[in-house]
């Protein structure tokens, strides 16, 4: 049999209880089709990038699948048909990821705060010396233009 990774997105407004009942559905599909349900992740209610369906946040599930391509492409012919589901996407992989998905992996913020070994956060935090003094600094030539020597007094070196 094919494995599959198998998201769907459930609407807002649908509690916790009914996109499990969901999923419950959706297993005996696909074990009446001969297949089975390897892990099921639900992640949540997240914030959509952009209105689906009127939908500005959706219930995210992640479910593996070993099952054949029929009894796949039943449950997305269910999906398409039920009202509470607005998205979803199968993909073929060539195996099944073992532990939690990147999503269910708790990132600590707390090592964002050193690169490289050096201290501090986005922008270092760090000395960055004294400020150079640029009134040694050459004049630049800027070609054909015409060199505005006026001392500085902004008149363009009316007398």
């Amino acid at each position: 049999m094919a494995l599959y990774e198998h998201i769907f997105l459930a609407r807002q407004d649908v509690s916790t209880q009914q996109v499990e009942a969901l999923v419950d559905q959706f297993r005996q599909i696909i074990e009446q089709g001969g297949g089975k349900i390897a892990k099921v992740e639900p992640w949540g209610l997240k914030s959509l990038t952009y209105r689906i369906k009127k939908n500005r946040k959706a219930h995210f599930t992640l479910l593996n699948l070993d099952a054949p391509p029929a009894a796949v492409a039943e449950v997305e012919r269910q999906e398409r048909i039920n009202e509470d589901v607005i998205r979803f996407l199968t993909v073929r992989v060539d195996e099944l990821e073992e532990g939690p998905s990147a999503m269910m992996q708790k990132r600590d913020r707390d090592d964002r705060g050193e690169r490289d070994g050096r201290p501090g956060g986005r922008f270092g935090d760090r000395d960055r010396g004294p400020r150079r003094d640029f009134g040694d600094r050459p004049r630049r030539d800027f070609g054909d233009r015409p060199r505005r020597d006026d001392g500085g007094d902004g008149d363009g070196g009316a007398e």
